[in-house]
């Protein structure tokens, strides 16, 4: 290695350099100023919006019944259900055994 550097072609342009001055650096605005200048919106999470139905009532209870039946029907036909149940004072399943002897009754009468 020698001691001198290589040439890059610039030769002696830069040896004059006092028209140059530095600029004068200007303080930052403050965070959420520079955010809405710069067309940035703010992500904050919003509260959450009320339920429109109160939530239904749990309808559990301790009966000794572990097989389970998934069927579909029509939402007013389930609210009707539920309320037959509620008049009653049953629960789900009870509910659903009254109706099964019911529907047997009928078959029998028929």
């Amino acid at each position: 290695m020698s001691g001198t550097r290589a040439k890059i072609g610039f030769g002696e342009a830069l040896n004059d350099l006092g028209g140059f001055a530095p600029t004068k650096r200007e303080k930052p605005a403050p965070e959420p100023l520079a955010a809405a200048a710069a067309g940035f919106t703010r992500r904050e999470p919003s509260p959450a919006p009320e339920p429109a139905d109160p939530p239904k009532a749990q309808r559990r209870r301790r009966t000794g019944r572990n097989a389970q039946i998934n069927i579909k029907a029509r939402p007013e036909t389930l609210e009707q259900f539920y309320a037959a149940a509620d008049a009653m004072g049953l629960g789900v399943g009870e509910a659903f055994e009254v109706a099964v002897k019911l529907l047997q009754k009928k078959i029998a009468d028929s």
